[in-house]
């Protein structure tokens, strides 16, 4: 994930000052935990400030993304990994291949600091193998100034106008890709029928005729330069071409966006289960919290930690700022189980067509 030098240093500080070192010093008990998660997902002394809260020792592995950690977790059975951030679909499919221990509540009473709807997602209802620590939509992201219609619909990227084409991107990755051609064809997000996904395909081999890439990582910047006008988003990476041009803007569709949650799961084979709760429980403190939000750019389901950001957060990105009620009313992202394999096909056909 994208973070600017200066929040990090900020978010470092951040960090430390949302400590109660002596509450939580006296439950300590030394385990030298494994953290796998994205780059920049967590402040970057987030470990030594755990360590001086709970006596625990700990590293953070880095994984670029939910597949590559998922490989690994799957071969190894989850061993040599305690805590894993991976996003929703990846963490019911940990729990449903029985490598996700359950959330002992009693051990994270920081829980308590989440919105309601936190504990009602489809994936998790009452947050019983994983725990949400941020959460947002996918849509367009533009340069405002430069395209001559404001865009309102997902057509407006897959079916381009003139001015445009050839200056879009979508994103790479199966499910977020398949999600822009469900939406604009009025499926869900988790659709799984044979017919429905054949014409999704159709659509989006369509669509790719006017790409100028299929991009995971540098979208926003291609924006800020000008070489792409239009791009699919996640709101939070929208917010980081913001940053550096603020014509660049973020809508969601009309047809809807997928909510996606990226979670921390516990695995089942660590072997330090008390020191993992515990690690789950700092990142939910609320000055930990709002460090992801203020320094990520990603809304987070902790409620206390929200309401504690700058107001010119919001003003300079308005996606902030978007009520609860609103985001959750999107349909998460769900393990479609061995539709999955068919995900994979239908993604490969798509990027290979002509």
């Amino acid at each position: 994930m994208k973070i600017t030098n200066d929040r990090r240093a900020r978010g470092a500080r951040a960090i430390l000052l949302g400590v109660s070192l002596a509450a939580l010093a006296s439950t300590a008990s030394a385990a030298n935990l494994v953290i796998s998660n994205w780059d920049g997902y967590m402040a970057p002394d987030a470990m030594d400030a755990f360590k001086a809260a709970t006596g625990n020792t700990g590293e953070v592995v880095k994984h670029a993304t939910n597949e590559e950690i998922m490989g690994k977790l799957v071969a190894s059975g989850g061993k040599g990994y305690d805590v894993v951030f991976v996003s929703s679909p990846f963490a019911e499919v940990l729990h449903n291949l029985g490598l996700a221990e359950t959330i002992d509540a009693s051990k994270v009473p920081n829980l308590a600091n989440l919105y309601p709807e936190a504990a009602g997602l489809a994936y998790d209802p009452g947050n019983s193998f994983s725990v949400p620590y941020t959460w947002g939509t996918t849509g367009l992201c533009y340069r405002s100034d430069l395209v001559k219609t404001e865009p309102t619909s997902w057509n407006d990227l897959l079916k381009p106008a003139d001015d445009i084409k050839g200056k879009t991107t979508m994103l790479a990755t199966d499910r977020w890709l398949l999600a822009a051609g469900q939406l604009a064809d009025g499926f869900s997000v988790n659709e799984i029928d044979p017919a429905k996904m054949e014409q999704v395909k159709n659509t989006l081999i369509e669509a790719k005729k006017t790409l100028l890439a299929y991009d995971d990582t540098t979208f926003y910047a291609k924006l800020v330069s000008g070489e792409a006008l239009m791009v699919q988003a996640w709101d939070g990476w929208c917010n980081y071409g913001i940053t550096d041009n603020k014509d660049i803007k973020y809508v969601i569709p009309k047809e809807g966006s997928d909510l996606w949650v990226d979670t921390m799961v516990v695995m089942k084979a660590s072997e330090n289960k008390d020191a993992a709760f515990q690690f789950i429980n700092f990142m939910l403190d609320v000055k930990n919290h709002a460090w992801a939000a203020e320094n990520i750019l990603y809304k987070v389901p902790n409620k206390a930690a929200m309401e504690s950001l700058p107001a010119e957060l919001s003003a300079t990105y308005p996606n902030m700022a978007m009520p609860v009620a609103e985001l959750t009313k999107y349909e998460v992202l769900r393990d479609v189980g061995e539709a999955q394999k068919e995900y994979s096909r239908i993604v490969s056909e798509i990027k290979a067509a002509q």
